[in-house]
C-alpha cells in the first residue's frame, strides 16, 4: 500500500499566512491625465489651465483614489499638480502624481506602515504571493521590511510551494 504524502508545511499550526490582498483598500482608482488641458497637448498656459481647473466638476471624483499624470512629453511645472490636488482634496481619498502602480504602492505603504506586527513576534510567516487584486511589488518590499524584525522566519508563495526568504539565526 502506498504511503500518503503529507504536506507538513500546510498542516503546520504555527505557520501564519499573510495575504496583502486582505488589506486592499476598497475604492475606485482613476488616472487623471492633464494632456487634454494643455495647448496642443504639450504646452501649459497658466491662464487657460487655471480656467479649466475652476470650471471642472471635481465632485465627480468623490471617494476615488487619483493618480495625476501627463501622458505627453510636456514639461509640467510643479504648481500645476498642486493646483489640481488642492481642488481634489475635498473629494478624494488619496492623490498621487504618477501611474496607477505608483498609487497602489503608496496606498499599501500607508497601510503597512500602520500595521501592528506584534502578533507576528517569533512566528513562522508565509507572505502569500498570488493575488487577484493589483498588489504592486513595492508592497511586498514594504511588508518584508515591516515583518522581518519580528518574525522567526519568512517565506513567500503558498504553503505547498513556498520559497524561504529569511530565517533568524
Amino acid at each position: 500500500m502506498a504511503e500518503e504524502i503529507v504536506n507538513r508545511i500546510a498542516n503546520n499550526k504555527n505557520l501564519i499566512t499573510f495575504d496583502l490582498e486582505d488589506h486592499y483598500p476598497q475604492g475606485e482608482r482613476l488616472i487623471f491625465d492633464i494632456k487634454d488641458w494643455l495647448y496642443e497637448g504639450l504646452i501649459l498656459r497658466e491662464k487657460d489651465f487655471r480656467k479649466q481647473a475652476e470650471s471642472y466638476d471635481w465632485s465627480q471624483h468623490q471617494n476615488q483614489y487619483v493618480a495625476l499624470t501627463c501622458s505627453t512629453d510636456a514639461i509640467i511645472p510643479g504648481w500645476a499638480y498642486l493646483l489640481l490636488t488642492s481642488s481634489l482634496i475635498p473629494y478624494t481619498k488619496k492623490i498621487v502624481v504618477g501611474s496607477l502602480e505608483n498609487l497602489e504602492t503608496i496606498l499599501y505603504n500607508d497601510i503597512i506602515s500602520k500595521l501592528d506586527v506584534s502578533s507576528y513576534q517569533d512566528k513562522l510567516l508565509i507572505i502569500k504571493g498570488c493575488a487577484n487584486k493589483p498588489v504592486p511589488e513595492g508592497a511586498y518590499i514594504a511588508l518584508i521590511q515591516k515583518l522581518q524584525p519580528v518574525a522567526k522566519s519568512i517565506m513567500y508563495g503558498e504553503a505547498c510551494s513556498s520559497v524561504p526568504l529569511y530565517k533568524r539565526k
